[in-house]
């Protein structure tokens, strides 16, 4: 990876990141915000390339320079695959071209132990009004330690908070299945099964496999979680024997052997652009994508399912996604972190627009703008349930989201499961054999990690 470990895990805490009681390294942020400069000034934003990006951009310029005219917004985007290195790399040589890095849940770990984001505890305690979010948002987009439990820990430091909250979505068409979503992931995968028999030319399932960023992995883990398996054992940091269980094993039968024969042919490497295309295209019954990603499925310009967003939802249905031996969904999202490395006045500015960005209002309009929010109130708003059909789905989602390991050695596990989910879905790989690879290679990662972060 990009960077070294260079320091231990911070605070106490039973949760995802461990900690064992070491102190993180990195500065802290004031609980007052400086005076701020008067001068132009360029506030800029790494992330990667997908339409929530421009649309933060354009919401910031829009709306933020009616409080701080003299602020542009900015927000640099990469390759999905090369976002976490994008960021790292600078990172690792302690200077940034960014101001505020957007980072995945899984991502604070690792930027927390090597001093790479301000510790914004004491600035959210006097800024934030916490108790408007669900405790889990709050917690998986900016807490270290992060709690596996769902509850917040309030001893716990704080290093971000929520941008963009996502969850998986179900989209299945109205038009060959019917009008009501499965319920089950059995009933899924007989559903799409069926209407793949009955429809030549349409997949029953179109779903992320690829090789990069968490594509594949998240795939996984949601079939394992709802099949009622487990990523690991947060207590005794334990993976193998823990993800390849038998309910592990009976998730990785399930998606090789009974939803990757529904797929289209090819689709070996598909994530969010390939699956919306064929959703798009009307070439499959059933897709599973993130909420933040499906806004274009609605584009007339986009779509061969009708030539006006109301014939396109005659086709299409967004559901919650359906249950099995367990009831969870994947956690998505990121949260806004400052740079240790931003200088002193773009922190000033960082903070400010961080206390602006999370107003109730304000996250309101974010919703309206086609964000995601995070602030219960906005979560519950007509701004944002009215703005786009699977926006109930995300409110209806957030009290079954499941996070994965969030610690330093994120990205070492990740790429572990990528690759072997992928080879897996591929045929390079016995399934059984892929995931009992998994659980061994990735806890000789956690193993070798010696207790930092862990």
């Amino acid at each position: 990876m990009a960077a070294a470990l260079a320091a231990c895990g911070g605070g106490d805490g039973d949760g995802g990141g461990g900690g064992g009681g070491t102190e993180a390294a990195g500065p802290k942020a004031p609980a007052t915000i400086p005076e701020l400069t008067d001068d132009p000034i360029n506030l800029s934003f790494v992330w990667f390339e997908w339409p929530p990006a421009q649309a933060l951009e354009d919401f910031a310029n829009a709306e933020y320079t009616k409080e701080r005219p003299n602020v542009t917004i900015e927000v640099n985007t990469v390759p999905n695959a090369n976002w976490h290195d994008a960021m790292f790399t600078q990172f690792a040589a302690r200077q940034t071209d960014f101001d505020i890095a957007i980072l995945d849940s899984q991502h604070i770990g690792e930027a927390v132990t090597n001093g790479n984001i301000l510790d914004i505890t004491d600035f959210v305690n006097e800024n934030i009004d916490v108790d408007a979010y669900d405790p889990y948002l709050l917690a998986a987009y900016g807490q270290y330690p992060q709690a596996e439990t769902g509850q917040r820990d309030e001893n716990a430091s704080l290093y971000g908070l929520p941008l963009l909250g996502d969850t998986w979505t179900m989209i299945y068409r109205k038009d060959l299945i019917g009008d009501e979503p499965p319920e089950t992931w059995d009933e899924m995968i007989s559903t799409a099964q069926k209407c793949q028999d009955e429809n030549p030319g349409v997949s029953g399932l179109a779903f992320h496999q690829a090789n990069g960023s968490d594509a594949a992995a998240v795939t996984y883990n949601t079939v394992n979680g709802v099949y009622g398996g487990n990523l690991w054992d947060s207590e005794e940091k334990k993976i193998e024997g823990v993800i390849n269980d038998e309910a592990g094993q009976k998730a990785m039968d399930v998606l090789v052997n009974q939803m990757k024969p529904l797929t289209a042919k090819g689709s070996g490497n598909w994530f969010i652009d390939e699956t919306n295309a064929a959703v798009a295209q009307g070439k499959a019954c059933i897709a599973f994508q993130w909420i933040a990603a499906a806004g274009g499925l609605l584009d007339p310009a986009q779509s061969t399912l009708g030539k006006t967003q109301d014939e396109i939802l005659d086709k299409l249905g967004f559901a919650t996604l359906p249950t099995q031996d367990s009831d969870v969904v994947p956690l998505g999202g990121m949260g806004m972190h400052i740079s240790a490395y931003a200088s002193e006045e773009d922190q000033a500015e960082a903070l400010n627009f961080m206390k602006w960005f999370e107003q109730e209002d304000i996250q309101k309009k974010w919703a309206a703008a086609g964000g995601v929010p995070a602030r219960t109130d906005a979560i519950q708003s007509p701004e944002f349930l009215e703005a786009g059909p699977f926006n109930q789905v995300y409110a209806d989602s957030v009290a079954r989201m499941r996070d994965m390991w969030n610690v330093p050695e994120y990205a070492k596990l990740i790429d572990i499961e990528n690759t072997n989910v992928n080879a897996a879905l591929n045929g390079a790989k016995d399934p059984e054999q892929a995931l009992n690879d998994i659980a061994a290679e990735q806890q000789k990662v956690l193993d070798s990690a010696g207790g930092g972060g862990l």
